[in-house]
């Protein structure tokens, strides 16, 4: 049995790594998805669909949710991964690139929940997944502003998951923290660099985009109907 059989998922960051990989997941389990990003990507899947989108951009964010609506007329699934990484020391970290991280990573999913969070509230269910990191949970040297980002990440979907239910909706929403995963920005790192952050695991190595996106379509389906406002380390045990 397809466990998105005719479900609309949305999925930022979805042309590329993590999103990508679970866009196929959750195509291949019957699901109707918008891979959302602001570079158009064709997809060999029919049921994964490209839709044009810039979180920083409320304007951008509301015509998602005007047409996601015009079409289908409801969402069971926000999956918000889209990010960008912008590293420094903080003595040399300007506030340009400061403040380019938090509205992209941050206010981001907010853009897009202020939208489709009331919307799930309103038909009575839905499931909400926001890819936060590691880094926002014990923090890393020269990534101030992502470890901010992605910090607050938690304490956004912590407060919907209480927002969204309080009235018997079955809203869910969870948070899962990835450790370093083998996507094409991790893959231009210097080896060295790699194998550091493998050793820094205690499975020795670094993750598959797939590995990440099974997790996501576990905690989105239905099989997990009863989790919501949780982190989910997925991070090989990694200690930074």
């Amino acid at each position: 049995m397809e466990l998105f059989k005719d479900k609309v998922v949305i999925i930022t960051g979805g042309s590329q790594g993590i999103g990508y990989a679970t866009a196929v997941k959750m195509a291949e389990e019957g699901a109707i998805v918008y891979a959302c990003a602001r570079r158009e990507k064709t997809f060999d899947h029919d049921n994964i669909h490209y839709h044009p989108l810039d979180v920083t951009d409320e304007d951008s964010c509301r015509k998602l949710f005007e047409d996601i609506m015009e079409k289908h007329g409801k969402i069971d699934v926000l999956v918000a991964n889209a990010g960008i990484t912008k590293d420094a020391m903080t003595r040399k970290m300007t506030g340009e690139d400061f403040d380019s991280v938090i509205n992209t990573n941050l206010k981001g999913i907010f853009n897009l929940v202020r939208y489709f969070g009331p919307k799930m509230e309103e038909q009575g269910y839905g499931s909400i997944v926001a890819v936060s990191s590691v880094v926002g949970e014990q923090g890393n040297i020269g990534q101030a502003n992502y470890a901010a980002s992605k910090a607050g990440i938690i304490g956004m979907c912590k407060t919907w998951a209480k927002e969204f239910s309080r009235k018997g909706a079955q809203v869910r929403v969870n948070v899962i923290a990835p450790g370093y995963v083998l996507t094409d920005m991790v893959k231009s790192v210097p080896e060295d660099l790699l194998d550091k952050f493998a050793g820094q695991t205690m499975l020795k190595r670094l993750a598959e985009p797939e590995e990440i996106a099974e997790v996501i379509t576990f905690i989105a389906s239905d099989k997990a109907s009863y989790i919501t406002g949780a982190v989910i380390d997925v991070n090989g045990g990694m200690r930074l």
